[in-house]
């Protein structure tokens, strides 16, 4: 998608100059053909660029002769993503995992780099000999290695507020869903926070947790994680692995969908969801799909684009003006607590009329934003 591909990069701080598009990126050399290498080349030239992404994998070598010909620093989709982790990463648990993430990304790249060594170039653009790539080839197993048991103690203290959880002995509602698609907006609304909103890719890197009432006297407990993306590759989830785990504790999962886009990327970003959550072993018994920001295109559409989800339950809502937010509270209710109440309160927007103050939750440790 090319709008994500633009997303991307604006969420990274760059500014585009020119976008060139190519259906197949399976060229040996270059990952692109050479004719579009050439393209590139002349239009980095012309521009007066300082980088070029492609939004798409490339291996060192691809990367390595990319920049060579075109004399600019190449990246690629997965180091543009964890350009973008590292910025947005703001507790110690969240820095780990970014680099956990970063190690994996490296390390096969510091064998290919051994590669090009051996046949007599400097391994990368600007590179090192061979020596000193192997020299950091090690390292990189050393500090994944300690990265590992450090997140390892995170997950342990993890273990501990989900036992405190447990001694609450309240429902656990997860929220899920492709970035940007509304889900922090949502998490505030009901819970009445102040987490920062944007509209830019992956501003959640971590896991929060409050407690609401969706309806007087039913307490729930409500956690907004890390957003979704497409072609998020196997290692990046493992890297998020410890906070993803809040999905597999939950009693139920909202998966806010922005419903507001064309119906091919509402797909597209729904099989993406699905897939990250069939890879963490989620039961989908325990899934609701929210159509989110129903506010902005005609119920027609949001009717059309709900028909994409045919395997599981929806509701559909705008957490930004508040409505349809009374039908979820009352969804969650009747998943968490198997009933079928409906509430006699008049639906008046985002704002809950029956908040209890969650100070003794948060004093038991629930809160897992903190480092």
């Amino acid at each position: 998608m090319k709008n994500e591909a633009a997303g991307l990069v604006q969420a990274a701080g760059y500014r585009i100059s020119e976008v060139l598009v190519q259906k197949n990126l399976n060229h040996q050399q270059y990952g692109v053909g050479a004719g579009k290498a050439e393209e590139i080349r002349d239009l980095a030239e012309n521009k007066k660029t300082e980088m070029v992404i492609i939004d798409e994998r490339l291996s060192s070598g691809q990367a390595h002769n990319l920049a060579k010909f075109c004399h600019q620093e190449v990246i690629d989709r997965e180091r543009l993503i964890l350009d973008i982790f590292n910025e947005r990463a703001t507790t110690t648990e969240a820095k780990l995992q970014v680099k956990l993430a970063e190690l994996k990304y490296e390390i096969p790249r510091a064998r290919e780099a051994v590669k090009v060594s051996l046949k007599g170039e400097q391994a990368g653009f600007m590179g090192m000999g061979e020596y000193a790539v192997d020299i950091k080839f090690r390292a990189l197993k050393r500090q994944m290695v300690l990265i590992q048991k450090k997140l390892e103690e995170a997950h342990k203290r993890r273990q501990l507020f989900k036992t405190s959880r447990d001694k609450l002995k309240l429902p656990f509602v997860s929220l899920a869903g492709y970035t940007s698609s509304g889900k922090t907006t949502l998490f505030n609304n009901l819970v009445l926070e102040n987490k920062e909103e944007s509209a830019k890719l992956f501003t959640t890197l971590t896991t929060t947790t409050r407690g609401f009432d969706p309806v007087p006297g039913k307490k729930v407990l409500l956690s907004d994680t890390v957003g979704f993306i497409s072609r998020l590759p196997t290692y990046m989830v493992d890297a998020f692995k410890s906070t993803l785990d809040e999905l597999t504790y939950a009693d139920l999962i909202l998966l806010v969908l922005d419903c507001s886009e064309p119906i091919n990327n509402v797909q597209i970003k729904y099989q993406s969801c699905r897939e990250v959550l069939e890879q963490l072993h989620i039961n989908p018994v325990k899934i609701l799909c929210v159509m989110n920001k129903i506010d902005l295109i005609p119920r027609d559409l949001v009717a059309e684009k709900a028909t994409i989800i045919r395997d599981l339950p929806t509701v559909s809502i705008s957490a930004k003006t508040g409505e349809g937010l009374k039908r979820l509270r009352n969804k969650i209710i009747q998943f968490v607590y198997e009933e079928g109440e409906e509430s006699d309160r008049v639906e008046t927007g985002p704002k809950i009329v029956s908040e209890t103050p969650l100070s003794s939750v948060d004093q038991a440790g629930i809160s897992s934003s903190s480092d």
